[in-house]
């Protein structure tokens, strides 16, 4: 069975429905991973919507090339490059874009990929392995500060110092190279952990984070969304930890709060900025049903915003 068949896009139906589809519409799905979304958003499109998808992962663009619709083009790059992308297709504005974050389940389940602790495999980690640093490779020189600070930042792990310390420590002796090798370093030095939990969790998703820039890109995105979208258009972001979120529901908050202009400042009403984003509905998480089938779905959260223009009353 192929990666593709095995991988449950989460929050489908949700996350496309969210978008209010136009048949003449062009979309942007900015994480095809294995093309749930962007197969049911073609779906919903007539003969003149157009779809542009993104990814950096070369084994989603693999899957990409197996759809043939000249509607359909994808475009091997991360979503942090998204103005610049429709910029390059001749594409001034968009109806909707639609992020799914993280890292995906063929990316955890393979692996050569070294996401994963549940395997012994070569520590990776990159979701573009075209380009960039190992996981191994940034753990052989990165100074035991920074190290402590990113799995203490990004992974919420609470014995950060303790496991910056012990990997510094054990990389003099032999350079940690697989996800074993890491895994059991950190083990045995997180005292303790949540319940059915691996010690490991942690900092496996602290060094994912730090290696592909997610939050950074993520923030780098979410203007350049906003930025995209035609009056009306939507843009549905999927986020599955704390720090996804966190960004993303700041972000849209920010821009449905309008500028905040200082109290007492003499200005006519209808020239005050208004807010550029309109937020649509509640925080949307999976079903029960969803989540008896595919249980690594309870983290997702969906949150969803319409532009405005943010144009100024009586103009």
């Amino acid at each position: 069975m192929s990666q593709s068949l095995v991988h449950s896009t989460v929050l489908l139906n949700e996350a496309v429905d969210a978008l209010q589809i136009k048949p003449d519409g062009i979309y942007v799905d900015g994480t095809f991973g294995r093309g749930g979304h962007s197969r049911l958003i073609l779906e919903k499109l007539g003969a003149q919507g157009r779809l542009i998808a993104l990814d950096k992962d070369p084994m989603a663009i693999a899957e990409a090339r197996g759809i043939s619709d000249a509607r359909f083009q994808i475009v091997h790059c991360g979503f942090e490059r998204l103005s610049e992308v429709l910029v390059e297709l001749g594409i001034d504005k968009v109806d909707g874009v639609l992020l799914d974050l993280g890292v995906s389940s063929p990316q955890l389940d393979d692996a050569q990929r070294g996401f994963s602790f549940r395997f012994d495999a070569p520590l990776d980690m990159r979701m573009d392995t075209s380009r960039g640093e190992t996981a191994a490779q940034w753990l052989a020189t990165v100074d035991e500060g920074l190290l402590a600070e990113v799995i203490s930042n990004y992974g919420e792990e609470r014995f950060a110092r303790k496991i910056a310390r012990a990997l510094v420590t054990s990389r003099q002796g032999s350079p940690i190279l697989t996800t074993r090798h890491l895994s059991e370093i950190v083990a045995q030095n997180v005292h303790s952990h949540e319940p059915g939990k691996n010690p490991a969790t942690r900092t496996f998703q602290a060094i994912r984070i730090y290696i592909n820039r997610e939050l950074e890109e993520l923030e780098s995105v979410l203007p350049q969304c906003m930025g995209s979208l035609t009056i009306g258009g939507r843009m549905a972001v999927i986020s599955f930890h704390s720090l996804e979120d966190r960004i993303v529901k700041r972000f849209m908050r920010d821009m449905a709060q309008g500028d905040k202009l200082p109290r007492n400042l003499p200005i006519r009403a209808a020239d005050i900025p208004q807010a550029k984003l309109r937020l649509v509905g509640k925080a949307v998480h999976p079903s029960v049903q969803e989540l008896k089938i595919n249980p690594r779905a309870r983290s997702a959260v969906l949150r969803v915003a319409e532009y405005t223009g943010g144009q100024h009353h009586g103009r």
